[in-house]
Parts: C-alpha cells; structure tokens; sequence
C-alpha cells in the first residue's frame, strides 16, 4: 500500500510518501516541502493572514497533485500549532477544503506527542524500556513518557523553536542579554514539567526527534543523513552548551551556511539549541539519542494498526484524495 502523509506545521508543509502495509517497515519512497512559515504570518489579531491561506492552498494543492502523481491510495493530512491556534483555523480549513478537497486534520499537542511517541517506540521496540521522548517544532515542544506504546504522559508546551525566537529576541544574533533572560524564562517554564517527569521515574532510553534536535546533534558532530538512518546519533548537554558559545554569536545568514542547517531555520537555531538545553537540563538529561522517525510516521503507523477498524485518530486523518472530485 502506497500512502501519503501530509503535514502542515509551523514552517514548512511536507509531503511524505512510503509503501507500508500493516506490520511492516515502511519504506521512505518520496519527500517534499514547501517553506510557508505560517507562524510567521499570523496578524496581531491573531489570524492567519490571506496571504499565508493563499500560500497554503497553493501548498496543498501541489501536494495532492504529488500524491496522486506518485499513486499514493490514500493520503493522511495534518496541520499543528501555526493553524491550530490561528484564530481563524476554522474558516481557513473550509477553504482549504473547498479549494483543494483536501480535509485537513488539526491535531492538538497532546496527539502529536502520542503519535511521536509510538513512531519512536516502534524503532527501539520494547528493549528499550521506559522512554521518554522530545520534539522540538516551530511552535511548541512535545514531551512523552511510558513504556508501551500509549505513554503515560503527554505533554505540549508553546516552546517551539520558531515562536521562542519570535517573541524572546530583537536583535540577530540575540544578545547577550536576550540569552541569559531567556535560558532563565524557560527554566521557569519547564519546572512543572519536571515535576511530572520526575513522578514516572527514571528513564531507561531518553530520545530525541525531528529537525531542531537532528541539526543541533549534526553541528557536534554526529553523522550526516546520507549516512542513512540506522547510524547511532548522540548530542550531549556538554556538546550542546559548546556549540550554543559558538553560534549565539552568528547572525543567522552565516549559520544558514553551516551544514545541517537549512536556510529556512537558520534564525530559529539559537532559541532552538536554548530550548533543548533548558529541558535537558530541567529533566536531568545529559544525552540524549536522536531517532529518525517522528510524528508523521507515528501517523503512518496508527493508520496502519487500524487497517481495518476505526480510530479516533488515524481514521480521522485519512483523506481519500483519489476518491474526491476535482473543484
């Protein structure tokens, strides 16, 4: 079975495609994004601007004609913080729908820690004991804990990497006073997290996914993705803090030029590496691993459980592109 997952974030909206069936491994078979950085047009109103819906009609419209191009049987479509907290999502989603005939699905922080979750789960298997899992996006932080494939806990705070560099710096590169305030502010943001980490116990495996974390793990020297997925990738809260010495100092067109980092986040580095940092250190975290997979093959995999049952979520997700008129 050919699927497609569609997910619309705060930066960039990526289309990913594999051929999976249920109790197998999918396998990557296409990959595309479009930078819209929807977080960053959001009006003072605190609606998603008509130039970013435009955009992201357009984005999605290209996307559906991709997966149908591709022979995708069904495609699963998603947007998270950028249009979950637009106060106009709704009216933006129908016209979504209405341009495009694609239904997408918001899924709230909660769910996207679940499903992170169990993609993560099924890469290291039961060996690994309890996990606890971060993902750090554009908008928010996503935090999981337990050791099955539902967690115990799971949590999502608005500590993206994109949205901390919106609403804590001025200045590019940040100051040194924007720096120290900041790692500040965000203790006192994660200490009721730590509590409830602390209540599940010690970890066995502590993991991290997705671009902020694979970048940063990147810049202190772990192996680059043409290594393939499989190569074990570490970042250390000491490699962390030296790496933040280096490029706090950057404006953000010279980090754009360090490899691993797209041109797309390069502004969003810093306040990155100070989220990974502050949460690490708040958990008591001096290593983490990174994992390759993350919250789009969490949906890949829930849809694939589900086969042939209902569920609340990965039901919810599928769009039948090829079963809808054009409009």
């Amino acid at each position: 079975m050919r699927l497609g997952v569609l997910d619309v974030g705060s930066n960039t909206v990526h289309l990913l495609v594999v051929d999976a069936h249920r109790g197998a491994h999918p396998t990557p078979m296409h990959s595309e994004k479009s930078v819209l950085r929807l977080a960053e047009r959001i009006t003072r109103s605190g609606e998603l601007s008509r130039a970013g819906a435009d955009e992201l009609c357009t984005a999605v419209q290209s996307a559906k004609e991709a997966a149908t191009r591709l022979g995708c049987e069904e495609v699963m479509a998603f947007a998270t913080s950028a249009v979950r907290e637009a106060k106009n999502s709704v009216k933006v989603l129908a016209r979504v729908a209405e341009e495009t005939g694609v239904d997408l699905q918001v899924l709230s922080g909660t769910d996207e820690a679940r499903l992170t979750f169990l993609a993560v789960r099924r890469w290291y298997g039961w060996s690994a004991g309890q996990l606890l899992v971060l993902d750090i996006g554009g908008g928010s932080l996503e935090v999981a804990m337990g050791r099955d494939e539902e967690p115990v806990l799971a949590e999502s705070l608005p500590l993206g990497a994109g949205r901390t560099t919106r609403t804590r710096f001025r200045h590019d590169p940040p100051t040194r006073s924007e720096l120290v305030a900041t790692s500040a502010w965000l203790d006192d943001q994660l200490t009721d997290l730590a509590r409830k980490v602390t209540k599940w116990g010690e970890p066995d495996r502590v993991v991290a996914t997705s671009k902020t974390f694979r970048s940063l793990a990147r810049l202190t020297g772990a192996a680059p993705s043409a290594a393939g997925p499989r190569v074990r990738r570490t970042l250390t809260d000491t490699a962390l803090r030296q790496l933040l010495a280096f490029v706090s100092r950057m404006p953000s067109a010279d980090l754009a030029q360090l490899e691993g980092v797209s041109s797309s986040r390069s502004q969003q580095l810093v306040a990155g590496a100070l989220v990974a940092q502050a949460t690490m250190r708040a958990l008591g975290v001096p290593e983490l691993e990174i994992c390759p997979w993350a919250l789009r093959e969490g949906v890949i995999l829930r849809r694939l459980d589900h086969s042939n049952s209902a569920d609340e979520t990965g039901a919810a997700l599928v769009g039948r592109f090829g079963a809808q008129e054009d409009r």
